[in-house]
């Protein structure tokens, strides 16, 4: 039962990282009447910034040296944070000049991205599935970029939303090489050099610094749709693993667009149906594929040690999520001797 309740509260996590990264867009649109875009896009990541910083403040003195960035991750951070000041920039002009709910919707063109990068940059093996999902994404994208009304000019808001969704996929690939350093220092900076780089191109662009109540919403908003998002995102990874975790996050787009039609009161289009139905169906394979490839799995270690000249035996039992393998018909997993140590140290002092 006590397990059950774990991974129901988990999954409460998940499902509540989706509903805050989902309110990003539509309250973004409310925001841009007096913010202009780019000092927008600024304090959303300030306020990411600002919120985990301050969350940090009690949890730094808890990380071990080795969790926390070194010299040798210098290029994979500033990709990230060049990466998350364009990204943010161009979905914020997106959704200024093109609809809410489509600009929702778009964001899932973000596992195309990434997917294609992966592969490109780094030769990883795209299923069959997975395939599948990106072609129903990618016509699902196309018909959200077109005008309507007969015409076949692409709307120019959905381009800059698919531009962003692009520097995003990318970004994920750059912060996938840092993601086992501390995730309290990695948001801190993303949030702080991001925020900070797209404020300094606002003033630079001659954008209008807006009034004080209006900054506070957006770094409140900030905090929210990216800082607490990414909070409780890891605490659903803790229980359900990253796999589980990004299927039900994958429901972030499709919460966004009914906000964007019950606060914005933006029309149903034919359009739209249609690309809702195809992504959802899209979206579903990838679901799948993450299922599917993103097992958790009971292991027992013995792990034998000599001290004080006696000789000690301790077995681990743990509960873990891994990638398979195959290769000439064999099957396997593998664990490195620091986590076997560091997990028998923590069952030890319990």
């Amino acid at each position: 039962m006590r397990g059950m309740n774990k991974e129901f509260t988990a999954i409460m996590y998940a499902l509540l990282a989706a509903l805050c990264y989902a309110v990003n867009v539509p309250f973004s649109k409310l925001l841009l009447v007096h913010v202009p875009p780019t000092f927008m896009a600024g304090f959303l990541y300030l306020g990411a910034g600002i919120g985990v910083g301050t969350m940090y403040l009690f949890h730094w003195h808890r990380e071990r040296p080795e969790e926390r960035l070194s010299r040798s991750d210098l290029p994979y951070t500033i990709g990230m944070v060049v990466l998350d000041i364009a990204a943010p920039i161009l979905l914020m002009f997106g959704v200024s000049i093109g609809s809410s709910a489509n600009a929702s919707l778009l964001g899932n063109f973000e596992i195309v991205a990434t997917t294609v990068f992966a592969l490109c940059l780094f030769k990883e093996k795209v299923s069959g599935r997975l395939w599948g999902a990106i072609g129903l994404i990618t016509l699902s994208s196309i018909v959200l970029s077109f005008e309507g009304q007969g015409s076949m000019d692409f709307s120019i808001g959905s381009l800059l939303v698919l531009a962003a969704t692009a520097c995003w996929g990318l970004e994920n690939n750059c912060t996938r090489n840092i993601s086992t350093k501390s995730t309290y220092q990695v948001v801190t900076i993303k949030g702080f050099f991001s925020g900070a780089g797209s404020c300094v191109i606002a003033l630079l662009t001659g954008e209008k610094l807006p009034q004080g109540i209006y900054i506070l919403l957006a770094l409140l908003l900030g905090f929210v749709a990216y800082g607490l998002s990414i909070f409780t995102y890891i605490r659903a990874q803790k229980t359900l693993g990253a796999a589980k975790t990004s299927a039900y996050y994958a429901i972030a787009p499709f919460i966004g667009g009914f906000l964007s039609f019950t606060l914005l009161g933006e029309s149903l289009s034919m359009a739209y149906v249609i690309a809702l139905l195809i992504m959802a169906a899209g979206t579903v394979l990838v679901v799948l594929d993450t299922l599917v490839h993103g097992h958790t799995h009971m292991h027992t270690h013995t792990i034998t040690h000599t001290h004080d000249g006696s000789t000690h035996q301790h077995v681990l039992t743990h509960e873990h999520g891994h990638s398979h393998y195959l290769n000439e018909s064999k099957h396997g997993h593998h664990h490195s001797e620091a986590e076997l140590e560091r997990e028998l140290q923590s069952q030890m002092g319990k």
